[in-house]
């Protein structure tokens, strides 16, 4: 390490401590020394865990979520710990832990209070600086479909082209949204939400162009900028679209075929260099053939489109998405919270209707229920999944560990059930859903029956 990163590590009063992508001691100064009695030149190189035991920064690694505000006690001494995973190209590159030691001269609340608001405004201060809310590395994708989609969305980001993100409410369309835009060559450009179903059509008008002075009772003096214009050089996110009225689509239609606006009461045209990104959580094409929806505008909107799947059609993500929002409430918190067992295969065995919303809700419910204990079990989860994910299907576990007591004949058919159940989560779980399957599957919908009782 640097001498100059030397002397200034070893002239703080905080522990530091930095890793590598395996846990293994690549640096600490001299107070984080003191803290495990071990000096570098005997312990460098070396995994963590054999010298701090109950170490976090492996659970921070693997989750790629820094764990801030953490109170932790050891030898009758109270310690406040900050850790952050340190990712170069997506990928997790080492860690880094800052560990202060509270004092007994002042309250620990108050000691707590001050790191907590100091840990607040540097954090501000970044959103402020990025004006950064979700980037790619925000988009949990374990499962090859969601892999696929991601992918897709990178590739998108690079170009200026319209995008038509499609998917159930809750799937995370705006975290789509917001990562193409950071991704792109406007990322330090406006970015732009605007939700088409909270306005009036006369008022989404007003807000999408502006309106000049004297328009109409209660418009501003010298009149005012639409979000077009606000958004200039950057992106608008035009979330569910799908509700703007059919004359509104047909000035929005206008603004993509010419770039250029006119604000509400105005004669003057307003060049505009916006990329538009929208979103909906209907079926397009069923609004067109109902007249309630413009094809050219939809041709315009969807030269990329992009399908976001549901989250029971990619259960692969639900583990790395409660792992991240755990240690997301772990650092509200300020307390250590996790899961057992038994609570993770109920919930990855539940459909989750609401999608990422629905889980992100149920685990902050089953946080505040298990608060006096820190770990979510089946009694902490909200009614519906337990009551409802029992009656589900659940995709066998086919790990080695799983199939270590199991003769040949048994493990092919646990082998075609997870394969029926795959082919099955994917065309849905009604009876055409499995006609669909077993044909995919080149079997008979009765052998299909069968070969799931087995």
């Amino acid at each position: 390490m640097d001498a100059l990163y030397q002397y200034l590590f070893n002239n703080t009063v905080e522990g530091v401590l930095i890793v590598d992508k395996d846990c293994k001691i690549q640096y600490f100064n001299d107070s984080y020394s003191q803290l495990i009695h071990a000096s570098l030149k005997d312990v460098q190189h070396q995994d963590i865990r054999k010298f701090r035991q109950g170490a976090m920064i492996p659970s921070v690694l693997e989750r790629k979520v820094a764990m801030v505000g953490v109170l932790r006690e050891e030898q009758n001494k109270k310690y406040f710990v900050n850790i952050y995973p340190i990712i170069k190209n997506d990928e997790v590159v080492g860690g880094f832990s800052i560990v202060t030691l509270l004092s007994d001269a002042r309250s620990i609340s108050e000691q707590i209070r001050d790191l907590v608001e100091k840990n607040q405004y540097t954090q501000e201060k970044i959103e402020t600086f990025n004006h950064l809310k979700y980037s790619f590395n925000d988009v949990i994708a374990e499962s090859t479909l969601s892999k696929k989609v991601k992918n897709l969305a990178k590739k998108v980001a690079k170009t200026d082209a319209t995008v038509l993100l499609q998917g159930e409410s809750g799937t995370g369309k705006e975290i789509y949204a917001q990562s193409i835009h950071y991704a792109s060559h406007r990322s330090n450009r406006p970015f732009i939400p605007v939700n088409c179903s909270t306005f009036s059509s006369s008022l989404l008008e007003s807000e999408l162009f502006g309106y000049e002075a004297n328009t109409f009772t209660g418009a501003k003096k010298g009149g005012k900028a639409g979000l077009f214009e606000a958004a200039n050089g950057g992106t608008i996110f035009l979330d569910e679209v799908s509700e703007m009225d059919i004359g509104m689509q047909a000035k929005l239609l206008r603004v993509l075929q010419e770039n250029k606006i006119r604000r509400v009461g105005g004669v003057n045209e307003i060049d505009v260099d916006v990329r538009i990104i929208s979103a909906c959580n209907v079926d397009l094409d069923n609004y067109i053939e109902k007249g309630k929806f413009r094809k050219d505008l939809y041709y315009r909107l969807s030269v990329f489109p992009i399908t976001i799947p549901p989250l029971r059609k990619r259960r692969q993500d639900i583990k790395p998405l409660i792992d991240s929002q755990l240690a997301r409430l772990s650092v509200q918190k300020m307390a250590n919270i996790s899961i057992s067992d038994e609570a993770l295969n109920k919930c990855i065995s539940y459909d989750w209707p609401g999608n990422v919303r629905e889980l992100i809700n149920a685990l902050e419910f089953a946080s505040i229920m298990a608060s006096n204990k820190g770990i979510i079990t089946c009694d902490e989860l909200p009614k519906q999944i337990i009551t409802i994910s029992g009656n589900q299907n659940t995709i066998y576990d086919s790990t080695e560990s799983s199939l270590h007591d199991k003769t040949l004949s048994e493990r092919i058919k646990m082998f075609e059930k997870n394969e029926i159940l795959k082919q099955i989560e994917y065309y849905g779980n009604d009876v055409e859903g499995k006609k669909k399957a077993a044909e995919a599957l080149g079997i008979s919908l009765a052998s299909l029956y069968n070969k799931l009782k087995a």
